[in-house]
């Protein structure tokens, strides 16, 4: 059996909401969907295996059982006749979720849960699962249908492949065009990389820095655009402030997709900056795809 994509519910809207998204993920890949739900008890080794509607296993009481059921609900009606499997573990979410993910093509996780404890719960889950997860992870967040393309964040470290390849495969699945958008400044001078301090670098040439900028976007860009002809492809590149110019952009998108970037990196996306900015803030899903290490 194919691995599943995998969606964690705590009983809130807006992980009812995660359970849509998906099981339309698991449509359009062909593959099973598996609704897990963590009972917050603490454990160091989460069981990771189980069998279709084993939910009753672990001694689950009613209101348990009914949300599992109503999730299972939610997902047959958007994705008639997929593969269903319900899970209920021990363990703290985080903790259930990234063990989970080792045996998953997808991980797909509410931004936040139903009260603010949840939010606190569910908000550090995703953030522990966008640099733990085993598999690439979609956080469900702002608009309730979004539409559009899927955006890409171009951010030219050396672990966006990853990235790259997973958003042209996600517009091809959905039949929708690719947003290739790279947001550079006077901070972006790869020169930095060399001797000195780059506090106190200043950059001259603006055209010749934009100019190497859209070469890093062609570059970045161009491998996949032959792999996946029929996706329609648009470059962005953006003179601006990273974190708000994907913000903003995200308001036209039906996904965002960021690779968080190594630990260290100079100009990288950082999991504490950017990519934890549009789990926090962008208008539409966010996926976080974590590079080849």
């Amino acid at each position: 059996m194919s691995d599943p994509v995998i969606v964690g519910v705590d009983g809130s809207a807006r992980s009812l909401e995660a359970v849509v998204v998906a099981a339309r993920e698991a449509q359009l890949r062909a593959v099973p969907l598996r609704i897990v739900h963590a009972l917050g008890r603490h454990t160091m080794h989460p069981p990771s295996t189980a069998t279709a509607h084993d939910s009753t296993d672990h001694g689950s009481a009613a209101p348990t059982l009914a949300l599992m059921a109503d999730a299972e609900e939610r997902a047959q009606t958007t994705a008639p006749g997929i593969e269903l499997f319900r899970l209920v573990l021990p363990g703290e979410p985080r903790q259930v979720l990234e063990n989970e993910s080792r045996h998953a093509a997808l991980t797909v996780l509410a931004n936040r849960g139903h009260s603010r404890i949840a939010d606190l719960l569910l908000g550090s889950t995703a953030v522990h699962l966008a640099s733990h997860s085993h598999c690439p992870l979609i956080v469900v967040r702002g608009r309730s249908d979004p539409a559009g393309p899927v955006l890409l964040a171009v951010n030219g470290t050396p672990t966006e492949q990853t990235a790259v390849e997973f958003a042209f495969a996600e517009a091809a699945l959905r039949e929708a065009p690719l947003r290739a958008m790279h947001v550079w400044n006077t901070w972006s001078e790869r020169a930095y990389e060399g001797p000195g301090d780059p506090l106190n670098a200043m950059v001259t040439d603006i055209e010749h820095l934009r100019a190497a900028e859209g070469e890093l976007l062609e570059r970045t860009v161009a491998p996949l655009r032959r792999t996946f002809p029929h996706v329609a492809v648009e470059h962005r590149l953006v003179r601006s402030r990273t974190r708000p110019a994907l913000i903003d952009a995200s308001q036209e998108a039906q996904l965002v997709v960021v690779d968080p970037g190594p630990h260290g990196a100079r100009t990288g996306l950082l999991l504490g900056s950017v990519s934890q900015s549009l789990l926090h803030h962008a208008h539409c899903p966010v996926a976080v795809i974590r590079g080849r290490r």
